[in-house]
Order: structure tokens, then C-alpha cells, then sequence
């Protein structure tokens, strides 16, 4: 199998993008669960539904309020697949 370098390239910079656009919904969704956590080691409440949705509502806002910044990682990346420009 003949793998040409801009297909590398387009590949890894595919990824970056990726882990760049997913990164902060993630790291919200650990902060939250994270605080929920010690809540509920401090109070004992031990219900998985706690955990749960919260970080799913938080997640969702995160997700919203980057909308635009994530619509434009997007059209960048795909305006460099059109002109092959890596």
C-alpha cells in the first residue's frame, strides 16, 4: 500500500482538530463530575443519576456556547481539503 505524505498530513491535522474541538466539552464534563463526586463523598448520596446529568446538561451548554468556534475550526480544515494546502 503507497501512502503519499499529504495524505499523512491531512490525516494528523484531521485528529488535531478533533482533540482540539473536543477537548473543552470534555474537560467540562470531568470538572463537573469531578465536583459531583466529592459532593457526594462529603454527603454520602451514592445515586448514579446525580453524576449523570448534570454533566450531560453541562456538556450540552459547553457544546452550544463553542458552536461558532467549532463551525469555524471546521469550515478552515475544509477549506484546506479544496485547496490541498498542508
Amino acid at each position: 500500500m503507497n501512502i503519499d505524505e499529504s495524505t499523512i498530513e491531512m490525516i494528523r491535522t484531521a485528529l488535531v482538530i478533533t482533540l482540539k474541538v473536543t477537548a473543552p466539552i470534555l474537560a467540562a464534563g470531568v470538572l463537573v463530575g469531578l465536583v459531583i463526586s466529592i459532593f457526594q463523598s462529603v454527603t454520602s448520596i451514592q445515586d448514579q443519576t446525580i453524576s449523570l446529568v448534570p454533566k450531560i446538561v453541562v456538556m450540552l451548554v459547553v457544546a452550544i456556547l463553542l458552536a461558532g468556534w467549532i463551525i469555524q475550526r471546521l469550515v478552515d480544515y475544509t477549506a484546506q481539503l479544496f485547496t490541498l494546502q498542508f
